[in-house]
């Protein structure tokens, strides 16, 4: 018990970007459950990135935006930032992973609605579009999903980009609203983030004989 109770330790503190996040998220995703249904709408499209809020409020909603989910669950957020932001935190530092996320984040985003925006002008959709609730981290998400491909050993990275291609690219053909583009944007900038994991190397205070750094107590 002491040694797992370790491990899970070692592995939280050696990502405390993406921990004190989900700390964050819980306490937003709690403080929506107290709000009624009619004043958390509006409260969330007061924080979301559509295109009338960064047209007047841009750094404000692209930084309170990536602080709220619309879901009401929390726990899949837990388990998604575990499996993908803590081990991409662990190999790149905290710096480059926030760097990843954030690009993600703003530039799917500032992709997405620009589309959008085109898709209104041109009259392909309704003028209501432009105080649509956008929030959430799922952009942020992806970006570190597709960077994670040059985490994985050979041979194993290309199907595994090819799983991630397929989920976030399926959408465009499905459903095709501009959040589906957005997750796709997110992992081609996910991707174009490479330069960012050259030459990365066992970060300091990290066992360099593991995988990810974290060393149980023999």
């Amino acid at each position: 018990m002491r040694r797992i109770l370790h491990t899970v330790r070692t592995w939280i503190t050696r990502a405390p970007g993406t921990y004190l996040w989900l700390a964050a998220l819980f306490v937003t995703t709690v403080a929506l459950h107290h709000m009624s249904p009619e004043f958390e709408k509006q409260f969330l499209l007061q924080r979301s990135t559509n295109i009338h809020e960064l047209s007047t409020n841009p750094v404000r909603v692209l930084i309170a935006s990536a602080f709220w989910i619309d879901s009401g669950s929390w726990l899949p957020y837990a388990l998604l930032y575990t499996l993908f932001h803590a081990p991409a935190e662990h190999w790149l530092g905290t710096p480059r992973w926030l760097a990843v996320a954030a690009l993600a984040h703003i530039g799917a985003t500032l992709i997405s609605e620009g589309v959008l925006g085109w898709a209104i002008h041109h009259g392909h959709a309704p003028q209501s579009a432009l105080n649509t609730l956008d929030v959430g981290v799922s952009y942020a998400l992806a970006g570190v999903v597709a960077v994670l491909t040059y985490r994985v050993p050979r041979p194993w990275h290309l199907p595994y980009l090819a799983v991630v291609v397929i989920f976030f690219g399926t959408p465009l053909f499905t459903s095709r609203s501009f959040t589906d583009l957005g997750h796709f944007a997110a992992v081609l900038i996910g991707l174009a983030c490479y330069p960012l994991t050259r030459g990365r190397r066992p970060r300091q205070n990290l066992d360099k004989n593991t995988n990810n750094g974290v060393r149980t107590p023999s």
